[in-house]
Parts: C-alpha cells; structure tokens; sequence
C-alpha cells in the first residue's frame, strides 16, 4: 500500500518488521502460557510448556511483542493429549495440554513463589487437596451468543482477550446435561430467530444464558439473560425446551439493559419453576438463586469446608462470625457446635436465600444480616460486640483495608482465610500480620482442575 508526503511524492508503506527464532520455554508465567526470552524481551506463548523449544515469528506491538505463528520443535515431558477442539482459541482451560499431577505441582510453586516475593517467611504450603477425575466439575456455565459471518446464531465462550465468540464444542469442565443443553439452546434460537445481543449498537435480545446444576440434587436451573424486558417468543422457547431437556428444574428471564461485562441484571421473571433449585451440600439441603454464590465444584468444596472447619475449632461457648457468607454455606455446614452463628452479606438475593436455608435446615441459631461486612465489624466493635472466629471467604479482589482494620477492632480470636486467588490473600495475610495475626500453614485445594486457579485457607491466629 501507498501513501503521499506532504508534496504529494508516493511513499511505499512500511510493513511491521518481523522477528524469527528459535526459543526455550524456560517457565510459565501467571496465565499459564510459556515464558522465552526474544531480543533480552519476555514473550508469552500460548500451548507452549517448559523445557520445549519452538519457532516463533513475531513483531513488535504497542504493549510488547505479538507472535504471529508458533511451530513446537520438541514436546516437554509432562504435555498431554487435548481432547478438545477449541483448546487453542478458548480462553478458559489455560492448563489441559499439562498431566494433571504436573497442574497441581505448578500451582503450589506459584504459591510458593507468591509468599517468598512478599517475604512472608515460616509457612509451610502443603501439596494441592486435587481430584481423581479432573473433569465434567463445573455446576454453573455462562455462555455468550453472536452472529457469524454466514449471520447464523452461535453460542461458545469468549476467545482469550477479545469479545468474539468461539463456537461451542462439548466442553471437558461441564456435565453431560449442560453440554446438551447449550447445544439445544443454540438450536432453538436460531429456529425461533431470537436475534442476540449486539454489544456496539446495543441492539437484539439474547445477551447470554446461565446454566446452573445441583450435582447432588440433579436440579437445572436456566437463566435467559436478556437486553429487553419483552422477551418475544419465550413462552414458545419454555415449551420448546422443556420438551427437549424434560430434566430442567426452573427457567428465568433476567433482564441486563446496562451497558457493561457483568452478566445478570437486578430484575428478574420466573418463566417456569419455582425460580431457583436446591442442592445437598456438606448434608445440609440449599436453595440457590440467579445471582447467588455457589462453589462451582461440589466434590471438592466438600472436602474444602472440611478443612475450614477442621481449622476454625468449634466451641459450644464461642461465636462465630461468617463474613462473606454467600446463601450461607459455610456457617451453617459447622453452626450446630458453636453457641451462635452469624453471617454478614452485601448481596440481597443470597441474604434472601440464606434465611430460607436456615429454616430448611431447621438451623435457629445462625442468623443472617444484610450489610457490608467492613461496616458491620465497625460498628458491632463500637457496642462492645466480638466475634471469638471470623470465617472469610472474599472474591477474587480480596478484602479491603476498610475490613482489615475492622477485623483489628473486632480482635476475633482466630481467622479462617479462605480464598479463591492467592496472590490477593497473600497481599491481604502482610496486612494481618501488621495486625498481629500470623499463620503457619496454607493448604491448597483444586477447585478448578485444567485452569490456572486454585483455592487456598489457613488459620491465622492472633498474638497474645
């Protein structure tokens, strides 16, 4: 291609300039891809492991080098088969090319390094609690929809650092039932002609669907998520679908109208069902909404909240404070040998669905409060209140400084730190440790098999 200067003289356009090597992945970096050196320049390769060498082209890009092609020479000990066709483009199972036990390995070095970097020093991290069948674990799936170029409705997951949408194929994570629903959604869509939704000009229906399994209970919730309150056809689309998957518990419509990445909206309509399902976790029995928290993977959340209790030392005369407390999982699967339970949550719906899994758990000694937790610990510290264990179990941002220093008014006893990313727990234990709590142990626990994270908990105990 040809441009003109100022004087209108051609100028032949430069074409990006172009790096080829030969390179050794020496580690993987935080997102699981391979880490080589090109031109004393750090360059992350996807699908490449440690100890391979590969042939890369590359150019330069604003944030760094960009590969254009990868050619493996040689394959590292510890790569396996991907059973999975979309593996390369999908951005969700960042680790399926390593052996299972070489996954679990990787994740306790990461820790490991997590805790040398910050200087935490005399914590041992023991080996990852991991599953004997690392597969079909996930009970929630999201999926988007777009249009492909031939203008046919296709339903998948998003491609890695983009908003475009990789066509669905039997997904490795999810459950037969799940895979199959995704499948027939997808048909029935385009059958019916219900136009998804168009993220630049804010236009068409269908913006994405949530699936939801109770493993136990073998409950399916369906959630159509939606740009408009009127959803055309849907009474067609219930019926339709149920006839197809007779399996499905409840069918919603919430309603996102926002423009914005988060997936559910506030409002919501009950298109079948009683508008939720129910689930046996830790043998209590609980309801789970739309927009309420569950752990995804039910088989090793068991063995998880094992551990928390393990570590937490119930006692018939002490309190226990559930911050982060969810639909109120955690507290109610340890309240009955403590004297009171109480659980603080900012999320309406799951305050809503933990009262009610009180009830069906015929659990009188816990109660639920709808309240900031940070504010909560304030404020209850200021009456003379404390707790004897605080159980916390943030997102992936961790806690904030607003909360820790509640957590320094309220001097519980001991802490239990559960925690779905280390690197912010990590960040979080420096500040406790300023507050006078210290921890010994960090045990690891896969919740989620083939990606690059991991669950993590410890007791942290306070100096006398």
């Amino acid at each position: 291609m040809k441009e003109r200067n100022k004087k209108g003289r051609h100028l032949q356009q430069r074409e990006p300039h172009t790096e080829q090597a030969e390179v050794r992945i020496a580690e993987l970096d935080e997102n699981g891809q391979g880490i080589a050196v090109v031109k004393r320049q750090k360059v992350a390769i996807k699908n490449a492991l440690p100890d391979e060498t590969v042939r890369i082209k590359a150019r330069k890009g604003k944030a760094g080098m960009i590969i254009e092609t990868m050619e493996r020479l040689n394959e590292s000990d510890v790569r396996c088969k991907v059973n999975c066709a979309i593996f390369e483009r999908c951005g969700s199972c960042h680790l399926l090319h390593m052996e299972y036990q070489k996954q679990l390995e990787w994740k306790k070095q990461g820790v490991i390094k997590l805790l040398r970097e910050a200087g935490l020093k005399g914590i041992t991290v023991h080996d990852p609690v991991g599953m004997k069948e690392p597969y079909a674990y996930r009970n929630k799936v999201i999926i988007g929809f777009q249009k492909n170029r031939a203008r046919k409705t296709i339903a998948g997951f998003y491609e890695e650092e983009s908003h475009r949408i990789v066509a669905f194929h039997d997904c490795l994570l999810q459950d037969a039932k799940s895979n199959e629903l995704v499948r027939v959604i997808t048909e029935l869509v385009n059958e019916m002609h219900i136009a998804p939704y168009e993220e630049d000009r804010r236009s068409g229906v269908l913006r994405h669907v949530l699936i939801r399994r109770g493993f136990a209970s073998d409950q399916t919730m369906v959630v159509f998520v939606t740009n408009t309150s009127m959803f055309a056809g849907s009474k067609n689309l219930v019926t339709a679908l149920r006839k197809r998957c007779p399996y499905i518990t409840t069918i919603v419509q919430n309603i996102n109208t926002r423009k914005t990445s988060i997936v559910l909206g506030e409002q919501e309509k009950v298109l079948f069902g009683k508008g939720y399902i129910e689930d046996v976790l830790c043998g209590l029995r609980f309801r789970i909404s739309p927009k309420s928290f569950y752990q995804i993977n039910h088989e090793q959340c068991e063995k998880l909240y094992a551990k928390a209790k393990e570590l937490a030392q119930p006692a018939c005369d002490e309190i226990l404070l559930d911050a982060y407390c969810g639909i109120g999982t955690i507290g109610m699967s340890m309240a009955k040998e403590w004297k009171a339970v109480y659980g603080v949550e900012v999320n309406r719906d799951a305050v809503r669905d933990a009262k009610s899994n009180a009830l069906r758990n015929k659990i009188d000694h816990i109660t639920f409060i709808c309240e900031d937790a940070g504010r909560f610990l304030t404020d209850t510290a200021k009456r003379g209140w404390q707790p004897d264990v605080l159980i916390m179990d943030p997102s992936r941002a961790g806690s904030d400084l607003t909360f820790l220093r509640a957590v320094n008014k309220a001097k519980p006893k001991r802490i239990v730190y559960i925690s779905c990313n280390p690197k912010t727990q990590v960040r979080d234990l420096l500040e406790l440790a300023k507050l006078g709590y210290q921890t010994k142990d960090l045990y690891l626990y896969d919740l989620f098999p083939n990606t690059t994270h991991t669950e993590s908990i410890c007791l942290l105990n306070r100096k006398s």
